[in-house]
């Protein structure tokens, strides 16, 4: 099927190589860090890279998140660069990594992605570029501008129009909800319902970072490749997810109880070195007020 797919999207036999064998190499080279990259297949593979706009509506976000289109974040994966760029390159993990923008979809596919930024930057700088920046600014717009929806962004972020995050200098991370259950105030109400439905991008990175061994170990590619390696196992992670209803990965990290998995972002923390033009918006405080005040009184008649 994945074979038959990148055939109409390009993928064409050489006299050396048919399809399967191309295909049978690249993911034997990304799932398990063996092997080289055909300068064919890396040029042909990439061009089945298609980003697809998908709202999942799923139960638990219908009754108060019913107009979020999916959650923003930052995640780390290894690279090889030149000693002259290690110092850029290397971040809060401590060696050499790219900054990766993310927004992925309540049925755990990505739909947008900024691979190869330096691990030292800080993922709101990477959010500014992206809306700054008309191309990207574009697609991430047009979805909130045509239905009035939004996406979920960490804490870390501004929140101009059509983003929303979590009350700031109050509990949000699952685990300190855990250790104590009570609610100090609304807000905090709010943030926990905020993190249990923005986890699913968390859950989405240990999928396709548990399934590609090439993200913890990346050859000694040109950044360029390392980045285009990046796009080619989110579209291929995206293609197990919407073909498989029965793939152990997804299976393992697709339920509520495995949140917060993820600890190699920002955790909300703002950079001051980052100036940013991109001011949040008190509509968006308002629309998070109102969710915030129907997530209580439900509660209050339940």
């Amino acid at each position: 099927m994945l074979c038959t797919e990148l055939v109409e999207h390009g993928l064409k036999v050489t006299t050396r190589m048919g399809i399967e064998e191309m295909v049978a190499m690249f993911l034997n080279m990304v799932g398990h860090a063996q092997g080289c990259l055909s300068n064919i297949l890396s040029r042909k593979i990439l061009n089945f890279v298609i980003v697809i706009q998908k709202f999942e509506k799923i139960d638990d976000i219908g009754l108060y998140f019913k107009n979020v289109i999916g959650a923003i974040d930052g995640t780390h994966v290894s690279c090889v660069v030149g000693a002259s760029q290690q110092a850029r390159f290397i971040g809060r993990m401590g060696y050499p990594t790219q900054n990766i923008m993310t927004v992925c979809d309540w049925n755990m596919c990505f739909t947008f992605a900024l691979p190869g930024w330096e691990g030292s930057a800080h993922d709101a700088r990477i959010f500014y570029h992206a809306l700054t920046t008309p191309n990207f600014y574009k697609f991430l717009s047009s979805i909130y501008f045509l239905k009035s929806k939004y996406y979920l962004v960490d804490a870390g972020y501004p929140t101009p129009i059509g983003y929303i995050g979590p009350y700031k200098c109050e509990r949000y991370h699952l685990p300190d909800f855990r250790r104590s259950s009570s609610f100090a105030n609304h807000n905090e109400v709010f943030n926990y319902y905020y993190s249990s439905v923005r986890c699913t991008i968390e859950r989405t990175f240990w999928v396709w970072k548990n399934r590609f061994a090439i993200l913890r170990h990346m050859p000694k590619f040109k950044i360029e490749t390392q980045v285009h390696i990046i796009i080619a196992t989110m579209t291929i992670h995206n293609f197990i997810r919407r073909k498989s209803e029965t793939d152990s990965d997804f299976n393992l990290y697709e339920g509520e109880d495995m949140v917060e998995l993820d600890d190699d972002d920002d955790h909300g923390s703002v950079d001051p070195s980052v100036r940013l033009t991109v001011a949040s918006s008190t509509k968006m405080d308002l629309v998070r007020d109102s969710i915030r005040d129907q997530i209580v009184e439900h509660m209050k008649l339940n």
